[in-house]
């Protein structure tokens, strides 16, 4: 596994190179495109967008006049954040687990976003332990299919799958999807980075006293959990959620020092099946092959979660699902109390849930060539 290093304390990174990040959904519905190349090739279709209304918790509080955002307003764009970032995991997760060599490029390039966005989810919520808030996590547990959290990126459908072609255009893609991959336009639907400048925006005017009591200082991955402290401390963290997201202005290598490519730009390679390189100024997917990679079958999980599995399916959703719950109430509980233990526990129960998911994603659905696959859903 491999990962960025940039850790918010670290004294040797500097301030991020600062962006208008706007991750969004016109670009991953196909009518923007990565860096002066398409996100969809010649000939290849498009990927299907939903009409969607601009509504949810996200929008509301961004409607906020900026002069009325306090303390409580950065709470709840906070719980929104949490909600946001976790969504992602799951069907990252499945992509991942679906992938039957695990040393192949396609592996390792989501492997380490998943690392990521863990370790994005750890930033907000010691962020909002750091305003006195505490993370609900179980409460506001996330349902597939289903858009994503707060009203952000509209029309995106995110549901769970084993990869093929068009999960990582439609969901993986779409998700981490910057508005202006370095030369297109941008679109003016509320995405997930133009909600972060709007936090962000909110930080600097309110300055608030930030607590260390309940922020975590763990290892997540090979990154390095912080508390946050100070206001030039939030900006590198919100600033490294971005980045790693969506890349910067002037490269889709997500900067820190290294060369690794930003998410959406490494789930781009896997769908043109190439490594993405700068020649003559421009950015194309013309470098070394990428070869997509022989996955478990795993169906779409249908909305409400499959019909009336065969007993050993059923067996192994059960288990999946109770190892899930657990989870979710150990992440609860480390911002709650402060607890790194709870965290670990949580992280291992997340490791915990690969050996169901894999066989359940070689369980044949009846009647099909789709095999079974974990619906994420909390007991109790």
């Amino acid at each position: 596994m491999t990962n960025t290093r940039r850790d918010p304390d670290d004294p040797a990174r500097g301030r991020l190179r600062r962006r208008s990040l706007l991750a969004s959904a016109a670009l991953a519905a196909g009518t923007s495109a990565s860096p002066a190349a398409p996100v969809h090739g010649p000939g290849e279709p498009a990927p299907r967008q939903r009409p969607a209304p601009l509504h949810g918790a996200a929008v509301r509080l961004v409607a906020v006049p900026e002069a009325r955002r306090d303390v409580t307003w950065l709470r709840s764009a906070l719980q929104v954040a949490v909600e946001i970032e976790f969504s992602t995991i799951p069907p990252y997760l499945c992509g991942w687990w679906s992938v039957r060599n695990r040393k192949c490029d396609a592996a390792r390039l989501i492997r380490r976003v998943v690392s990521d966005e863990m370790y994005h989810l750890g930033i907000v919520c010691n962020l909002l332990a750091g305003l006195g808030g505490r993370p609900r996590i179980v409460a506001s547990a996330p349902s597939y299919p289903g858009p994503l959290p707060g009203g952000v990126h509209p029309g995106v459908d995110v549901y769970l799958s084993g990869l093929t072609k068009p999960f990582v255009r439609d969901v993986m893609m779409a998700i981490e999807a910057p508005a202006v991959p370095l030369a297109e336009k941008a679109d003016p639907s509320l995405s997930i980075g133009l909600f972060y400048e709007e936090l962000l925006k909110a930080f600097r005017a309110v300055a608030p006293d930030l607590s260390t009591e309940r922020q975590l200082h763990e290892r997540v991955g090979e990154d390095t959990l912080r508390p946050v402290r100070t206001l030039e401390d939030i900006e590198r963290s919100i600033d490294i959620i971005k980045e790693q997201g969506e890349g910067t202005a002037r490269s889709p290598a997500d900067g820190g020092g290294d060369d690794h490519m930003a998410h959406f730009y490494a789930f781009a390679e896997i769908y043109h099946g190439r490594r993405l390189r700068e020649a003559g100024g421009e950015w194309r997917y013309t470098g070394a092959p990428v070869p997509f990679p022989d996955v478990r079958p795993m169906a779409r999980v249908p909305k409400g979660g499959w019909d009336r599995p065969p007993a050993g399916a059923r067996r192994l959703l059960d288990a999946f699902d109770s190892t899930y719950t657990t989870v979710l109430k150990a992440l609860d509980t480390a911002w709650e109390e402060g607890d790194p233990r709870s965290l670990r526990a949580a992280v291992r129960g997340m490791r915990g849930l690969e050996d169901p998911a894999v066989e359940l994603m070689e369980t044949p659905v009846d009647g099909t060539d789709e095999c079974y696959g974990p619906q994420f859903r909390p007991v109790g």
